[in-house]
C-alpha cells in the first residue's frame, strides 16, 4: 500500500516560511507557499530606483565563514556559496568636530586606534579587547545556538567566564571611559541601541574578526531569491499575489486557507510566517485565544529605531567613506516627530551592483513612531509632504551631497504595513520579554493551544530580527512535524537520500 505524502500550506515567503518549505520538501512533504507580494523574502527586501538598489534589511549577515554552523544552515537553504563582500570595521562614529572612531574588527588594530583616541583609557580599552578575544572562543552566535547540547558542554567553561559581559548594556560600558567622545560613541555602536547587551556587541565583533560577517553581493533581493529558487528546484510551489484572508479550521484542526479572491486551498498542516496578530485575530478570527496569546497580541512599542529609512542615490564616489557611520549632531533636531541627536547610516561602495559606476547609495535610519505616520497616512498629500521634508532634512546634514542626489526613497512603518500586510509595519513581534537563547531552544510561540496541525515560524515564533534565527525557526518547525509524524528528520538532500537508501536495505 502506497502512503501519500502529507501536504503543508505555508502563509508567507519570508525567511521562516521558505526555510519551512525547503526542509518540508527535503523530508517528503508536499509544500505550497502563498505570498501576498510578487517577490519572496518578506522583510529581507531590496528594490531599484533609477538604477540604484536600496536595501532595507541586511546590516551584518552572520554565517559567512565555512567554519560556522550558521553557514551550514545557509548551505542547506541554498543561500551559500555566493559572492560576499567584507568590511574592515563594524561601524564608525564621527563627532561634530570631525573626530572619527573606527570600530575595527581586528582586535589589535582596534586597540591601537582606541589608545590613540583616548590614551588615558588604556585599562578600559584592554578589557574591551580581552572581551572580544574571549567571545572568539565561546562563539555564542554559532555553537551555543546551533550546536545543541554538545555545543553547550564544549564551551561551558568559557561561557561561564563570559557571563560577566551579559549584564552591562552598551550604555553601561560606555560610562567606564573618561574620554567624552567615546562615552558618546559607545552606546550607539549596536544600531544606536544603548540598552543592547554588551555581550551581543562582543559576539558580533568576534564573528566579524573571524570573517563570519559579510555582505551578500546583490543585496537582500538576490539573497532571498536564491533561497526561493532552491525551494522551487525541490518541487515546492510559491503562489505570488495570493493573500490569505482566513485559515480554515474544523474540529480544532487547521485544514486549509481561504484566499482574498475566495479560493479555498486545503492541506494536512498549516504554517504561518505572517504577522501573528493578523494570523490570530483575523485569519483565525480570534477563536483560539488564551490569556498568554491575548497578552502577546497587545499593542507593540509605538516608537522604534528604523521606523523611517531615507535612501539616497548620489552622483558621488563613496568608496572612501566608512561602510557604516553614526554622525553625532552638534544640537538635537526634530526629524519625523522625534528629537534626533545622531544619524545612523550605511553606504554600499563595497557592492558594485548597487549603484552605477562612480556613484553610490546612502541609507539613513531614523527613530520615529508608528502612530505618527499612521495618522499622516490618512491624508496622502500630508504623508508625502512629511516624507519629502524628512529627506530634505537628512540631505542638509550630509556634507557635499546637496545637488548631487539623483534618487530618493523614504519608506516608513506604514510602507512596511502595506508591503507585508502586518500590524505596525515590521514591528510585528509578540508583546513579550525577549529571550534570545530561549527563542532558539524553546518551542514557545510556535504552536497555538487548542489548534492541531498549525505552526508559527518567523518573527512571531522567535521575537528576533536576525535572518538566520528566523530561518532556523522553519527548520525547527519541520523537525517538530517530523517527530509527530514518526519521520526521521533530514537537513539536506544528501541526508534524505541516505535515509531512503538505509530504509531500502532493511
Amino acid at each position: 500500500m502506497v502512503t501519500m505524502a502529507k501536504s503543508i500550506i505555508i502563509i508567507g515567503a519570508g525567511m521562516g516560511g521558505m526555510a519551512a518549505g525547503i526542509y518540508g520538501q527535503i523530508n517528503g512533504f508536499q509544500t505550497r507557499i502563498f505570498e501576498m507580494h510578487n517577490l519572496p523574502g518578506g522583510q529581507c527586501a531590496s528594490w531599484e530606483r533609477k538604477g540604484y538598489t536600496f536595501d532595507a534589511c541586511i546590516h551584518h549577515l552572520f554565517g559567512c565563514s565555512p567554519e560556522s554552523k550558521i553557514h551550514e544552515l545557509w548551505l542547506e537553504l541554498g543561500a551559500m556559496p555566493r559572492e560576499l563582500a567584507y568590511t574592515k570595521e563594524c561601524v564608525s562614529v564621527i563627532s561634530p568636530e570631525g573626530k572619527l572612531f573606527f570600530d575595527y574588527y581586528d582586535p589589535g588594530q582596534l586597540r591601537d586606534h582606541l589608545n590613540q583616541l583616548a590614551p588615558k583609557d588604556s585599562k578600559v580599552i584592554q578589557d574591551y579587547i580581552e572581551g572580544i578575544k574571549l567571545f572568539e572562543k565561546v562563539d555564542i552566535m554559532d555553537e551555543l545556538m546551533l550546536g545543541g547540547f554538545s555545543g553547550i558542554v564544549k564551551h561551558l567553561p568559557t561561557a561561564i567566564i563570559a557571563l560577566k559581559w551579559f549584564k552591562p548594556t552598551m550604555a553601561d560600558f560606555a560610562q567606564r571611559f573618561s574620554d567624552p567622545f567615546l562615552r558618546q560613541a559607545f552606546p550607539l555602536l549596536e544600531y544606536s541601541l544603548p540598552d543592547c547587551p554588551f555581550a551581543i556587541h562582543l559576539a558580533k565583533h568576534a564573528a566579524g574578526h573571524k570573517k563570519d560577517i559579510a555582505w551578500p553581493v546583490g543585496a537582500s533581493k538576490a539573497f532571498a531569491g536564491s533561497i526561493a529558487e532552491y525551494y522551487e528546484s525541490l518541487g515546492g510551489e510559491i503562489h505570488y499575489n495570493s493573500r490569505v484572508k482566513k485559515i480554515i479550521t474544523k474540529n480544532g484542526r487547521a485544514v486549509g486557507v481561504k484566499l482574498e479572491d475566495g479560493t479555498e486551498e486545503y492541506a494536512d498542516i498549516i504554517i504561518s510566517n505572517a504577522d501573528g496578530r493578523k494570523t490570530l485575530l483575523d485569519m483565525l478570527e480570534g477563536q483560539f485565544m488564551n490569556e498568554k496569546l491575548t497578552k502577546y497580541c497587545g499593542e507593540p512599542v509605538d516608537e522604534t529605531n528604523w521606523a523611517v529609512q531615507v535612501f539616497l542615490g548620489v552622483d558621488m564616489d563613496l568608496s572612501g567613506e566608512p561602510s557604516s557611520l553614526v554622525m553625532l549632531l552638534e544640537e538635537p533636531v526634530r526629524i519625523a516627530g522625534h528629537e534626533t541627536k545622531s544619524l545612523e547610516m550605511q553606504t554600499y561602495s563595497f557592492d558594485r551592483t548597487m549603484a552605477p559606476e562612480g556613484k553610490g547609495v546612502i541609507k539613513v535610519e531614523l527613530v520615529s513612531r508608528y502612530s505618527y505616520w499612521k495618522e499622516l497616512a490618512r491624508d496622502r498629500s500630508r504623508y508625502e509632504e512629511e516624507k519629502e521634508k524628512v529627506a530634505e532634512q537628512v540631505i542638509g546634514f550630509l556634507p557635499g551631497i546637496k545637488g548631487r542626489v539623483e534618487a530618493v526613497d523614504v519608506p516608513t512603518l506604514v510602507t512596511w504595513e502595506r508591503f507585508m500586510g502586518g500590524t505596525h509595519g515590521f514591528v510585528n513581534m509578540p508583546k513579550k520579554e525577549f529571550d534570545f537563547l530561549g527563542s532558539l531552544y524553546k518551542n514557545d510561540g510556535m504552536t497555538v493551544p487548542g489548534l492541531e496541525n498549525f505552526y508559527f515560524v518567523g518573527t512571531w515564533a522567535t521575537s528576533a530580527g536576525a535572518l538566520f534565527v528566523n530561518a532556523l525557526s522553519g527548520k525547527k518547525t519541520i523537525k517538530m512535524i517530523c517527530l509527530k509524524e514518526g519521520v526521521k528528520f533530514a537537513s539536506s538532500l544528501f541526508a534524505a537520500d541516505h535515509r531512503v537508501k538505509e530504509s531500502l536495505l532493511v
